[in-house]
């Protein structure tokens, strides 16, 4: 690699691990999101308009989070200095706007909240799924509008205005920068961390596109969900979620072969699970289990993958924990995907054809209509059973409703495996 190239990689490496904090500090700064991410964005091209010159400073982010905030203060001058010369003073006036922060003094009050604030506005309520998705990986991930698009596959267009939008609804209901506290605070997390799942779930199993894995979507997943327990450390879910994507993770180089093709669970190289990703996951679910009883989902949902952790083979596994696990998380929960989980381990536990009895008591279901895993799990215990024909049917239909290749190549060998004669 070239000298050049080598320092543009550096600089994309500092940008990755610093714009969140960055990001972070600005939007408490000058409390305005499109603001904060144009001041970290002059940082950035100042960073990259410098460092291949300088060479990368000791320290990249306080460089960074130096050039920006001398930018806001710079602007903060300016405005006042505009303000000044039309008289406007009727910031004071009852109905009028917020005065604008005093950013040189804003510049020394405490910072250790910063992140956590930023996440909780990324994630407010106010904003759809969708909206908080995008708005979370671009100031929390560092990810450009383009990487967002090309990483759930959607227009890069549908991101841009999915992000704009999101940043108006903030700021049409005056959602507050402040840190929400106590019972507030605990009202906001369920938000939190089902985006950071969500984040994470899109990297692990892709919905489309070409690749069964998107490792980057994956980490970072983690890694916003460690510095969200990090800051809320009496939270048994944040640990139960970072338990869970921790052990998930610990996975990943087992679940494709050198071509990319999915490996089922079962059939999985176990001494290929990363030991310390297992571990780590362990140490936060035994966290998570200290502090809740009854456990919360994401608990139950790490305490499931850690009975497949603990196994070292697939034989091993206890699958009657796991049918307790799904059975207190149906009763939580009330989800349909849920049971169609339960009915696998069931299946495991007790034999297919009790497994294949609850699946087909969600075949009405309307919220599984178009949910390939439905007939795919259906397909897997009818083979089991000997019913080679229906099975491979169902995995036919599961190949044409999957929308992620590799997965659809999977379903269809499962399915020639089910013809005559194999």
């Amino acid at each position: 690699m070239s000298e050049a190239g080598a320092t543009r990689e550096a600089i994309s490496a500092a940008w990755r691990v610093e714009s969140a904090r960055l990001m972070g500090a600005l939007a408490r700064l000058v409390r305005d999101l499109d603001l904060a991410e144009d001041l970290a964005q002059e940082a950035l091209v100042a960073a990259l308009e410098t460092w291949p010159t300088t060479g990368i400073p000791d320290n990249p982010g306080a460089w960074l989070m130096a050039t920006a905030k001398n930018r806001a203060i710079d602007r903060a001058r300016k405005q006042r200095l505009v303000e000044h010369k039309h008289g406007a003073m009727s910031d004071e006036l009852a109905g009028a706007p917020p005065k604008p922060p005093d950013i040189e003094t804003a510049i020394d009050e405490d910072v250790g909240d910063d992140l956590l604030r930023l996440i909780l506005i990324s994630c407010h309520p106010v904003l759809p799924t969708e909206g908080r998705v995008a708005l979370t990986l671009r100031l929390l991930g560092g990810l450009t509008t383009d990487e967002i698009a090309r990483a759930f596959l959607v227009p890069e267009p549908t991101v841009a205005q999915r992000i704009v939008r999101a940043k108006r609804t903030l700021a049409e209901a005056r959602v507050p920068f402040e840190l929400p506290r106590g019972p507030e605070l605990a009202a906001r997390l369920p938000s939190v961390l089902e985006v950071v799942y969500l984040i994470f779930n899109e990297g692990y199993a892709a919905t489309r596109g070409g690749a069964w894995i998107r490792s980057d979507l994956c980490e970072d997943a983690l890694r916003l969900g460690r510095m969200l327990a990090g800051h809320v450390p009496d939270v048994a879910e944040a640990h139960g979620l970072v338990a869970l994507m921790e052990l998930q993770a610990s996975r990943a180089r087992a679940r494709v072969d050198a071509s990319g093709q999915p490996i089922l669970l079962l059939d999985q190289d176990r001494s290929r699970w990363d030991l310390l990703l297992v571990n780590l996951g362990l140490q936060a679910l035994a966290r998570a289990e200290s502090m809740a009883q009854p456990l919360g989902p994401y608990t139950l949902q790490a305490a499931i993958a850690a009975c497949h952790a603990r196994a070292r083979r697939a034989a091993d596994t206890d699958w009657k924990r796991i049918v307790a696990l799904y059975d207190a998380l149906v009763e939580m929960t009330g989800s349909p995907v849920v049971e169609l989980n339960r009915a696998v381990a069931v299946g495991m536990a007790f034999g297919p054809a009790q497994g294949l009895e609850l699946v087909d008591t969600l075949l009405e279901d309307p919220a599984l209509r178009n949910y390939h895993l439905l007939p795919s799990v259906r397909g897997d215990l009818l083979a089991k059973l000997g019913r080679k024909d229906e099975a491979r049917a169902e995995f036919e239909r599961a190949a044409q409703m999957a929308q992620n290749t590799r997965e659809k190549e999977l379903l269809q060998a499962r399915a020639k495996a089910c013809e005559p004669g194999n």
